[in-house]
C-alpha cells in the first residue's frame, strides 16, 4: 500500500524532488555555502554530523511537506541516521508526506570519450536490501557528459539503464541521471544525443517496467517532452546543475511536465547563523519558488 500510495505521489508530480544528498566529496563545499568553514571540523565524522544537521533542519521546517516537496534524495548515512527520533525514511514518508530516495552511486570514474560513467559497486546489492528493509521508494545515481561524443554518451546511458535494471529487481524504482555538464562547449548537442540514447535504450525495458530520469535543464525548450510523454517513464526531474536558482526556475518554468531535483538551488541563502525564524523564512522561500518553477505549464 505504501509503495502504491509513493508511486501516485511520484506521478501525479505536484511538487519537486529536493537533493539531499550531498556525498564526501560535496560536503566540504555544501557546509561553506551553509556558514560552516573546514575550520569548524576536524574529521570526516563531525562533517558528516554538520551536514545530517542541516538535512535535519531542512527536513523539519514547516515548509518542507509533501504539499510542494514530494521526494527527497538522500545520502546513505542520511538513510541510516534519525531524524527527530525516527529513521530518516520514515520521518519523510510518515511525518512529511515526502517519497524517500537513496543515492547509491559511488562516485565518477575518470573521463574517457567525453563522459565520465559511473565507478564499479559491487555491494550494490546490499544496499539495495538495506534500502528496501528502510523502506526507501528508490534510488539515484549520477554520471557525468563533458561534452557531444556520440560513442561516449551511449555508453553512458547503457551503464545507466544496465544498473537500472538490477535496481528494479530488488523493487526500487531507479532515478536515471546522465548529467550534461552545463559549461560543455557542445551542450545543445550533447543532449540531442542523449535523447537518442535514452530513447533506445528505453526499448530495452521489460513490459511494465518504468524508470525515472533526472536531467540538466536543457538549451532547447521542452527538449525532453518525448520522454515526460512516455508511459515508461515515471517522472523526468531536473538537476540545477550549477546555475542559480532563479535561472534554473526560469530554465524549468520553459519545460512543459520536467519537475525540480535541485541541491544547492535548493539551500542557497541559507545559512547555520540564521535564527529558526529567518532560515524557515528563507527556506520557504525557496521551497515556493522552486514549487511554482515546477508545476508551471
Amino acid at each position: 500500500m505504501t509503495k502504491s500510495a509513493q508511486a501516485q505521489k511520484i506521478s501525479a508530480g505536484q511538487g519537486f524532488v529536493a537533493a539531499l544528498d550531498q556525498s564526501g566529496g560535496s560536503t566540504p563545499k555544501a557546509l561553506g555555502l551553509y556558514g560552516i568553514d573546514q575550520s569548524a571540523y576536524s574529521s570526516d565524522a563531525e562533517m558528516f554530523d554538520l551536514i545530517h544537521d542541516m538535512r535535519s533542519r531542512i527536513a523539519q521546517a514547516p515548509s518542507f511537506t509533501g504539499d510542494k516537496v514530494v521526494g527527497a534524495i538522500l545520502f546513505e548515512m542520511t538513510m541510516d541516521r534519525d531524524i527527530a527520533g525516527k529513521p530518516t525514511p520514515t520521518f519523510m514518508w510518515e511525518d512529511r508526506g515526502v517519497v524517500p530516495f537513496l543515492k547509491v552511486d559511488k562516485g565518477l570514474a575518470d573521463e574517457a570519450n567525453g563522459v565520465q560513467l559511473m565507478k564499479p559497486m559491487p555491494d550494490l546489492d546490499a544496499l539495495l536490501e538495506r534500502a528496501v528493509a528502510k523502506d526507501v521508494f528508490g534510488t539515484k545515481m549520477r554520471s557525468v557528459i563533458n561534452s557531444a561524443n556520440e560513442e561516449g554518451i551511449k555508453a553512458n546511458v547503457a551503464q545507466q539503464f544496465e544498473i537500472g535494471k538490477q535496481i528494479l529487481g530488488h523493487g526500487l524504482m531507479p532515478i536515471i541521471e546522465p548529467e550534461v555538464n552545463i559549461n560543455a562547449p557542445d551542450k545543445a548537442e550533447a543532449e540531442d544525443m542523449l535523447l537518442a540514447a535514452i530513447t533506445t535504450e528505453l526499448d530495452t525495458l521489460a513490459e511494465g517496467q518504468q524508470v525515472m530520469l533526472k536531467l540538466t535543464l536543457p538549451e532547447t525548450k521542452n527538449q525532453y517532452l518525448s520522454l515526460v510523454n512516455d508511459p515508461r517513464i515515471m517522472k523526468v526531474v531536473a538537476l540545477s546543475g550549477g546555475y542559480s536558482r532563479d535561472e534554473a526556475n526560469n530554465r524549468l518554468s520553459q519545460n512543459t511536465g520536467m519537475i525540480a531535483s535541485f541541491s544547492r538551488a535548493l539551500t542557497e541563502g541559507l545559512s547555520a547563523q540564521q535564527s529558526e525564524d529567518d532560515f524557515n523564512a528563507a527556506i520557504g522561500g525557496s521551497i515556493d519558488s522552486i514549487y511554482q518553477a515546477s508545476v508551471a505549464d
